[in-house]
């Protein structure tokens, strides 16, 4: 179902559908209130009871693959889709306190007004029915689901509706990004450089984390399923698909490789102990499987757990037959790399910690600023930064940080990964105007509102959290994972 809405996507209210359902997140942390309790509830919000049978019906009408729902016990799925759930329920509360309803004229109004059932530039009901075939649900579930949806958009609309953004705020968005600024930086590539991690606390490191350090090999077989094999001819027909259906439905059935290969004669193609580069143990390249193939079959996890796969139009049945995983040594060279980024890394966030803390007691002005370029030889260099896109030194990340930077003040600046390290003092800031009545205004004005408005539903999702007390059975959960 969720396959034959997608095809549907491109109609406004239809992304409207699907933006507000993910919403509830926005509104729901789960946190770590679980507890014990009747095997028939698997959760409570106030003193309301959330029925096993009604969440299992919930989780079975997202129409899981096999696989997600095979893996439920080994992840937290469960718990995401719980929170999801409770968020939607949590809503419907607030919905309910507020009277928010929609009566049989607005959702007809809804319906007839989303272009996708347009026909010749108006409302078609043959379109309409003709979608609700395809998407496989029939027209009051659908137009229930509708409803829901109106009165969510209606309550989210009711917390942020009607915000006029004062035009300081609107400057404030615009000056985060339009600023000519002139600065003085030191890059700390080789102040971080000349710290290289010792011999002894690599081995130290390794001991540690042996068990990390391995190459995982598998042994592979697979068979590419043609149609001559299947139905008998070299087209692709609909017989061939129907037959290949058959063979997917016996594999989650049951079936193993061989009966399959068996039933349809299929040739075996065999390789044993591969990584992930396509090598075997003596560092061998295979090459006789294409590198697409072998990435969707490298990545399945599950062992003697056929399956089918479309590559490039082509369907092939593969099975991973073992897993093994073998050491590697502390001179791989490989094994030295890692060791060597691990420490770096943790010596840029000792390092830089360091200086943050200084600087945070006011303890780093422009003398220590000059003093630590000297005694670390390291250059001061001047620079002038007079938009983001200006990215020869700085990202455009790093550099909406330092436009945060006031006059005289010093700040250390980072990219993510810490492979970009600057201390960068501000020097001198000048703030570009903005025309009222212009497109630049209107979208800083919405980038304004658009910060405001998820001020407010945080706002609202703390005091959701501190409303309503929600008890989940872990005992529940844990059965109801290993009840699909």
């Amino acid at each position: 179902m969720l396959t034959s809405i997608g095809k549907f996507s491109k109609s406004f209210f239809i992304k409207l559908l699907v933006g507000i359902i993910i919403l509830p997140f926005v509104f729901w942390g789960m946190g770590d209130v679980f507890r014990g309790g009747n095997q028939n509830v698997i959760a409570s919000i106030d003193s309301k009871k959330v029925s096993t049978q009604e969440f299992v019906n919930y989780v079975r009408s997202l129409n899981l693959s096999a696989k997600q729902i095979k893996d439920l016990p080994k992840t937290d799925l469960i718990e995401k889709i719980l929170s999801e759930f409770i968020g939607k329920k949590v809503m419907a509360l607030e919905i309910e306190k507020l009277g928010i309803s929609v009566n049989d004229n607005s959702l007809r109004n809804i319906i007839k007004n989303d272009k996708m059932f347009y026909k010749n530039n108006k409302f078609s009901r043959t379109e309409y029915e003709k979608f609700l075939i395809q998407s496989g649900i029939n027209a009051p579930m659908f137009e229930l689901n509708i409803a829901e949806q109106e009165k969510r958009r209606q309550f989210l609309t009711s917390l942020s509706g009607g915000i006029v953004i004062p035009e300081i705020m609107v400057i404030r968005e615009f000056s985060k990004e339009n600023q000519t600024k002139t600065i003085k930086y030191i890059d700390l590539e080789k102040f971080h450089i000349k710290n290289k991690p010792s011999e002894k606390s690599k081995k130290d490191l390794f001991e540690r984390n042996k068990n990390i350090f391995f190459v995982e090999f598998k042994s592979i077989r697979y068979s590419e399923i043609t149609p001559e094999k299947i139905s008998g001819n070299k087209e692709y027909s609909e017989n061939f698909f129907q037959q290949l259906d058959n063979i997917e439905n016996n594999i989650l059935d049951g079936q193993s490789f061989d009966e399959v290969v068996q039933n349809y004669n299929l040739i075996v193609n065999s390789i044993k102990k591969i990584n992930s580069k396509k090598e075997d143990e003596n560092k061998n390249k295979i090459n006789k499987l294409s590198d697409n193939l072998f990435k969707k079959i490298f990545s399945i996890t599950s062992v003697k757990t056929p399956e089918v796969i479309n590559i490039n139009d082509k369907y092939f049945l593969v099975e991973i037959l073992n897993i093994e995983n073998k050491n590697k040594s502390f001179n791989d060279p490989e094994v030295q790399e890692a060791l060597d980024v691990q420490l770096n890394f943790k010596s840029k966030i000792e390092n830089n910690t360091s200086i943050l803390k200084e600087i945070s007691m006011g303890a780093f002005d422009k003398e220590k600023f000059t003093n630590f370029a000297l005694k670390n030889d390291l250059e001061i260099k001047d620079y002038k930064i007079s938009n983001l896109k200006q990215n020869e030194i700085f990202t455009e990340g790093i550099i909406k940080r330092i436009f945060l930077i006031k006059d005289n003040e010093i700040d250390l600046i980072t990219n993510n990964t810490l492979t970009k390290n600057f201390l960068v003092l501000a020097v001198k800031t000048k703030f570009k105007n903005i025309k009222k009545d212009t497109n630049e205004y209107e979208q800083y004005e919405a980038k304004a509102r658009l910060n405001l408005i998820n001020k407010i539903y945080q706002s609202h999702d703390d005091n959701l959290n501190k409303k309503y007390k929600v008890e989940l059975n872990q005992r529940t959960i844990d059965r109801v994972k290993n009840s699909f």
